[in-house]
């Protein structure tokens, strides 16, 4: 009966400083300051990483990291379970018909009792595969050895944001996040016009409904003041309507009719897996956007904006700015972002380029230790320390605490994206929450190596102090961190403690 009140007392302790930032600084290039310098650009520091950069260096490493293996080489435990989803046996196109055809098939029974029942097993299927691009995507983050190929996937997914409950987005997410990740360290103007294109974004912002004579803006105002340019980038609200002009026609056909065309059409139609340019509901006229004329041409004036806006200096800004808040701090130094856009421009916004103008950062090496962890980070980095190479069998607890902790895969409905800053994570609710994982990773009754329909033995709680812990944490540990630690009775309560300190919610 003593120990809960022990357990309680010490949980408050910890939770008191989370929001706070830990002040124990590691000597330059030693162990724990390179543990640290992984914890920020990885999921959270591995021994194998640890050991590469201790060997070979911060460079040979970083290098490494910008120019990833693809496809990554994965344990096998985990390539096998990524295998065995849907998402990864079916190419969108026909999975997305599979869909639809089920759909219709509900929608046309004529039984209310049949019809309720076939609607709610079509919203299960969809809901299911995006369970399925969650667990495909934590899996690559807890074990890709692309670790910066797969913190930048989230943020490009955050930063050209779609909602998976639009419509049928649950069935895209996973083929639209595929496509980020193999582009995450290419060019920005590459992933700008993939997201362009995907059917994900075209429904999630309503393009398909985007025609000459019946424009809508959205796609046309969020390309511009959330993937490009930035509010105060230098546009005008009839810039948005211009591009919104251009951006006509440009939208979405799931089934394998063409639509019927003049045949002096016929050449300006395209079709690209779901993703269709219409020529018929295009506005051919000229436009005006950011004091540069663009020509009735179809598609191509598309292609003439998103280079326009690609190297436009307020992207290279804006864009910087949020790299900088992602991997520095919410507020990032003015000077760093100038020196990445510096570098955008310099290299025609080669996204590798620019990261290693903010990594070789004097401000990077300063921020250590000081960046609050968002809950994907925290979930994850928890992850990784408590079962190293263990590969989970089960995701499903960790995408629970994510919808806990209210950042959930593919879940924020507005297209802004989650929020990137600590006040928006280090609420008391939200750390009460956070340590309540603390303790179910700390004491081995998460349920993360429970498979469904098999009678397994749960794990033993996982064996923390270990090698990493030894090199790369206890030398940074705060003293109320230190001191918390010796009072625990057990591993599990050891566990607990150092997974719930200030430390530790800190990269």
């Amino acid at each position: 009966m003593k120990a809960l009140p022990r357990l309680a007392l010490c949980a408050a302790a910890l939770l008191a400083g989370c929001a706070g930032t830990p002040h124990q600084v590691p000597g330059a290039h030693s162990a724990a300051a390179n543990a640290l310098w992984l914890d920020r650009l990885t999921w959270g520091a591995s021994s194998a990483d640890l050991k590469t950069v201790q060997a070979n260096g911060r460079e040979a490493w970083l290098d490494a990291q910008l120019k990833p293996v693809d496809p990554a080489v994965l344990p096998e435990a985990a390539k096998t379970q990524i295998q065995a989803l849907s998402i990864s046996q079916q190419p969108l196109l026909p999975l997305v018909q599979q869909m639809e055809a089920q759909r219709k098939a509900a929608d046309a029974l004529t039984d209310d009792a049949a019809k309720v029942e076939a609607q709610k097993n079509y919203q299960q299927a969809l809901t299911k595969l995006a369970r399925e691009a969650s667990t495909r995507q934590l899996l690559n983050a807890l074990y890709s050895p692309n670790q910066v190929q797969e913190q930048l996937t989230w943020f490009w997914f955050n930063h050209f944001n779609v909602h998976q409950y639009k419509n049928n987005l649950r069935v895209m997410v996973g083929d639209y996040e595929q496509g980020l990740r193999e582009r995450a360290l290419g060019r920005f103007r590459d992933l700008l016009g993939y997201t362009a294109h995907h059917p994900a974004m075209l429904r999630y912002l309503d393009n398909e409904q985007n025609a000459a004579n019946r424009i809508n803006e959205n796609y046309a105002r969020e390309l511009l003041e959330l993937h490009t340019l930035g509010v105060g980038g230098g546009y005008s609200q009839r810039d948005v309507q211009e591009l919104a002009r251009v951006l006509t026609g440009l939208g979405v056909n799931l089934t394998d009719n063409k639509p019927k065309l003049k045949p002096a059409q016929e050449a300006q139609y395209r079709r690209d897996g779901l993703m269709e340019f219409n020529p018929a509901r295009h506005d051919f006229g000229e436009k005006k956007l950011l004091g540069i004329t663009v020509k009735g041409q179809g598609e191509a004036e598309l292609d003439q904006v998103l280079d326009l806006l690609a190297r436009h200096p307020s992207t290279a800004r804006f864009v910087s700015r949020k790299l900088a808040q992602y991997f520095v701090a919410d507020e990032p130094p003015p000077a760093l972002v100038e020196r990445m856009a510096e570098r955008w421009q310099q290299s025609d916004g080669r996204i590798a380029e620019v990261l290693r103008a903010l990594v070789g950062s004097p401000e990077f090496e300063a921020s250590l230790g000081r960046k609050f962890k968002d809950p994907t980070h925290y979930v994850v980095s928890a992850v990784r320390l408590a079962y190293a190479d263990k590969v989970v069998l089960n995701t499903g607890p960790m995408i629970g605490w994510l919808y806990r902790l209210g950042q959930a895969p593919y879940n924020r409905q507005t297209p802004d994206g989650y929020a990137m800053d600590e006040s928006a994570w280090a609420g008391p609710g939200q750390m009460t929450t956070r340590f309540e994982i603390a303790r179910a990773i700390g004491s081995g009754s998460a349920g993360l190596f429970k498979v469904e329909g098999e009678a397994k033995d749960r794990p033993a709680f996982p064996q923390i102090a270990h090698p990493l812990y030894y090199e790369g944490i206890a030398p940074r540990l705060a003293a109320p961190t230190q001191q918390a630690l010796a009072q625990a009775t057990s591993p599990q309560e050891w566990n607990t403690y150092l997974l719930a300190s200030p430390d530790f919610m800190h990269r």
